[in-house]
């Protein structure tokens, strides 16, 4: 019977480690997938003009994943190999802190989280396990200690001056990236003002203000009451201005939108998505809020999966960047991948040169090329990160 026992015992620690080994990794590689798409010929003044950007995306979930940034991966879109191959200086890495069961883009209810499972799978302090603001300051220590690692190779962003830091790094030749915090849905400030203050002390420098599902702070495009900025939205906005922290309406219900961008005094932004001219589905924001945002000073990031762009071609992100141009001009679009956030793509950020031929391709001038696949979000980052000024 004891022998039994340990046997017993046996199989269950084996199925466990199994469990806790290989399930994390099995989940993302089917969710963060690149598959066969058309590709332009890359020519060779477009490589030349590639090599001479300074290219930043505005939004990505890597930090959500169990795998080491700094090593180069089998699976999903992004780590630091693959950030210097595709000659990124800055990618904005977002904290993920809850997800819906039966996600879907037209209704949610925030009772259910698929994150608290996905947690304990990657043996997360257990701090987090109950706690999405534990969540958010896990991913920030996350990217921290993975800089301090990378022996100058990633640099964590927390203001203008770290931003000059970087960009001279690299005109100096240096390999180098930076990686700024943001926030998928201020969910995790659990309903407490105060709590934001808190993330801002982490490093975090934008926040959208929902996710897939209403929150205490704005009505979601996904959620079941699709309405405007609460009382403490509102406050939210506001703080996060005075902090230093840029505004993310990705996600947001039409109503939320409206709000902040009625009340901003800062610039604002679209981080990841598309446009409902190019592609009619409901998360892509309307010509009236393309110009919204715009009237703002802000930039809207265009995504690269199929919601986003109905396609996973660069010319589909191409079309959809040229779409912007041609409403509110050039200084306000630029790249927001949601590469690592359970999206299908044609291809991962270390081909982000097919991007910039599809551009090339569609007409755009070296200039305008480089205000979208960088300048205009650093235009913003360097305003929306100074604290105070509203």
């Amino acid at each position: 019977m004891r022998k039994w026992i340990w046997g017993a015992i046996a199989l269950i620690a084996v199925a466990l480690f199994a469990f806790f080994a290989f399930a994390p990794g099995y989940v993302e590689k089917g969710m963060n997938q690149v598959v066969a798409t058309k590709l332009p010929t890359v020519s060779d003044s477009t490589r030349k003009l590639h090599a001479g950007l300074q290219i930043a995306d505005m939004h990505e979930d890597t930090l959500l994943w169990k795998r080491d940034v700094l090593e180069r991966a089998s699976r999903g879109h992004v780590d630091l190999p693959r950030l210097i191959e595709g000659n990124v200086a800055l990618q904005i890495f977002s904290s993920v802190t809850k997800t819906p069961k039966g996600q879907n883009y037209d209704a949610n209810s925030a009772e259910t989280d698929n994150i608290t499972m996905l947690a304990v799978a990657q043996l997360q302090p257990p701090r987090t396990w109950t706690s999405l603001l534990e969540r958010s300051l896990f991913h920030a220590q996350k990217l921290e200690r993975a800089a301090a690692r990378s022996e100058g190779r990633l640099h964590v962003i927390r203001s203008p001056g770290e931003l000059d830091v970087l960009l001279a790094a690299r005109a100096a030749g240096q390999k180098a990236v930076g990686g700024l915090l943001s926030i998928e849905g201020l969910q995790n400030m659990e309903g407490k003002l105060e709590n934001l203050d808190r993330l801002y002390s982490a490093g975090f420098r934008m926040a959208g203000l929902v996710h897939f599902f209403d929150n205490e702070i704005a009505g979601s495009m996904h959620g079941e009451q699709k309405g405007g900025l609460t009382p403490l939205g509102r406050q939210t906005v506001r703080r996060m201005e005075q902090l230093g922290m840029i505004v993310d309406i990705a996600h947001s219900s039409h109503a939320t939108v409206a709000e902040v961008l009625k009340i901003a005094r800062r610039p604002v932004v679209s981080s990841h998505g598309g446009v409902q001219a190019v592609c009619k589905v409901n998360r892509n924001l309307s010509d009236e809020e393309i110009r919204g945002v715009a009237k703002t000073g802000g930039v809207v990031g265009i995504g690269y999966w199929d919601a986003a762009i109905c396609g996973t071609e660069p010319e589909k992100v191409a079309a959809a960047i040229a779409h912007v141009r041609d409403l509110v001009g050039i200084d306000h679009v630029g790249l927001g991948s949601d590469f690592d956030g359970a999206v299908t793509t044609g291809f991962d950020t270390a081909q982000l040169i097919y991007v910039t031929q599809a551009l090339v391709d569609r007409g755009f001038t070296p200039e305008e090329i480089g205000k979208v696949m960088g300048g205009n979000v650093l235009r913003v980052l360097r305003a929306g990160m100074v604290p105070g000024r509203i």
